[in-house]
């Protein structure tokens, strides 16, 4: 059901959803998952490779507190 507002006069009115509502909810949720997914995706990838650099760093011999100063 959706809800339409008449601003003039304040009324409310349900109405049931259409065939091409119904479509175009699906497309929206379908198109939210994939934005969603593939913002994971790249946080997960920022995330892996902040840790990779801060292993090779530390390899290098820097200490905790230098990858600190360092914003990392």
């Amino acid at each position: 059901m959706k809800k339409i507002i008449n601003c003039e006069t304040g009324e409310e009115t349900l109405v049931p959803l259409s065939d091409e509502d119904l479509s175009q909810q699906a497309i929206d949720e379908a198109n939210s998952a994939a934005a969603k997914a593939i913002a994971d995706a790249e946080a997960e990838a920022k995330a892996q490779a902040k840790a990779t650099a801060q292993a090779k760093l530390a390899a290098l011999g820097l200490t905790v507190a230098d990858l600190e100063a360092l914003g990392l």
